[in-house]
C-alpha cells in the first residue's frame, strides 16, 4: 500500500505537470481545450470549467489532455473550427506538442536546484573526506573530515573516483597517501594497510566523501550540469542498446511502484531526487521519434515544415495506431517481467 501511495504521487506530479504543460501552451496559442483528465478508463470525477472538462479517471497512470480537432467532441460540447489544433500554423502544432516534454524537464531542473541547495551530493570532484567508517584504517592513522587526498603511492589523483580506483588498484601493497590538511599542511601516512570490508569483499580505507551543498544560483547552474550529464547518459545507452548489444535496465509501472516506495522509505530528500529523475525520464522518453508519443506526433510536423506539405491525416493516424499497440505490448511485456522478478524473490 506504501508503495501504491508513492507511485500515485510520482505519477501524479509527473502526469499533471506533463499535460499541464500541453493544457498551458494550447491557451497561451488560442486553441480550445476541451478536456484536462488525470488517469485512464472510465470518469470517476467530472467537472465542468467555463470551457474544460477537468475529470479523474479509475486507473492513475497516463492522462490527457483532448483538444479541438483531435478527437470526437461530447453530446454537450461545441468545437469552434478556427481554435481547433489542426487549424494552428506547423509551429505553434509543434510547440503545444513539445510543451509537454519540456515542462517535465523544467520541473526536474526545479527539483535538482532544490535538491542541491538544501540537501546537497557528495562530492565526487575532490577526494576531500567527509566522514569516517568506525574500526577502519582511516581511523587509527587519525585522519579527519576535511582532509584532502593528493595522492597515493606517488600517484596524484584529484576526483573521488581517481583516488578510489587508485586505491583498489595498490589495496594488496602497503600505502603511502599523502593528505593536505586545512590550517595544517601536507601530511604523510606510509606504510598504510587496507581492511577488508566483508559486506562488499573489497579493501577500503574507510572514507565516504563530504556532502557538498550549493547556494543561490550555483544551485541552479550544477542542477543543469547534473541533469544534462543523466541526460547523456541516458541516451548513451540507449544507442548502445540499439546499435551494440548493450543491456539495459527497463522497467514499468509495477518496478516504478516498487522504487517509488523504496524511496519514500529513505526519507523526503531520496523521493523527491526519485521524483525528478522520473520527471527527467519522462521528458525524454516521450520525446522519442516513436509513434503514439509526443516524439512520434513532432516527426510528422517537423517534416510538414521543411516539406511544407503535410502528411495525409488517414496516414499519420494509421502510424499512430500501430505505434500505440506496440508500445501497450512493450508495456505489458515489461510489467509482466516486472511482477514475475518480485515474485522470484
Amino acid at each position: 500500500m506504501f508503495a501504491l501511495v508513492s507511485f500515485i504521487i510520482v505519477i501524479g506530479v509527473c502526469v499533471v505537470s506533463h499535460e499541464f504543460g500541453h493544457f498551458l501552451s494550447a491557451k497561451l496559442l488560442g486553441v480550445q481545450v476541451l478536456e484536462f483528465a488525470f488517469g485512464m478508463g472510465p470518469a470517476i470525477f467530472k467537472k465542468r470549467g467555463k470551457e474544460t472538462l477537468w475529470s479523474i479517471r479509475i486507473f492513475p497512470i497516463g492522462g490527457f489532455v483532448r483538444l479541438a480537432g483531435m478527437g470526437e467532441a461530447l453530446d454537450d460540447e461545441t468545437e469552434d473550427p478556427q481554435r481547433s489544433f489542426n487549424a494552428q500554423s506547423a509551429w505553434r502544432r509543434w510547440f503545444i506538442l513539445a510543451a509537454g516534454s519540456i515542462t517535465n524537464v523544467v520541473l526536474a531542473v526545479i527539483i535538482a536546484t532544490f535538491f542541491l541547495w538544501g540537501h546537497g551530493v557528495l562530492d565526487m570532484e575532490h577526494a576531500r573526506i567527509g566522514e569516517l567508517m568506525p574500526g577502519y584504517p582511516a581511523e587509527s592513522l587519525g585522519l579527519r573530515p576535511g582532509d584532502v587526498i593528493s595522492s597515493v603511492n606517488d600517484k596524484k589523483v584529484t576526483t573521488w573516483l581517481e583516488m578510489a580506483s587508485t586505491l583498489r588498484t595498490y589495496a594488496d601493497k602497503p600505502l603511502t597517501i599523502v593528505v593536505e590538511r586545512p590550517d595544517v599542511g601536507q601530511l604523510v601516512f606510509e606504510d598504510v594497510t587496507l581492511k577488508l570490508d566483508p559486506t562488499t569483499g573489497t579493501y577500503i580505507l574507510g572514507i565516504r566523501p563530504a556532502q557538498i551543498r550549493y547556494e543561490g544560483f550555483s544551485a541552479f547552474k550544477y542542477s543543469l550540469k547534473y541533469l544534462w550529464e543523466m541526460t547523456k547518459n541516458i541516451f548513451s545507452s540507449l544507442v548502445m542498446w540499439i546499435f551494440g548489444g548493450q543491456k539495459i535496465y527497463v522497467t514499468g509501472p509495477v518496478g516504478i511502484a516498487e522504487m517509488a516506495g523504496e524511496a519514500a522509505r529513505s526519507g523526503l530528500w531520496t523521493f523527491l531526487f526519485f521524483l525528478g529523475i522520473i520527471n527527467l525520464n519522462l521528458g525524454l522518453f516521450n520525446l522519442i521519434p516513436f509513434p503514439a508519443l509526443d516524439g512520434g506526433r513532432l516527426l510528422f510536423v517537423t517534416v510538414e515544415m521543411i516539406f511544407r506539405r503535410k502528411v495525409p491525416e488517414y496516414i499519420e493516424q494509421k502510424v499512430h495506431f500501430i505505434g500505440m499497440v506496440v508500445l501497450l505490448a512493450l508495456i505489458a511485456l515489461i510489467t509482466w517481467q516486472d511482477i514475475a522478478r518480485i515474485f522470484s524473490r
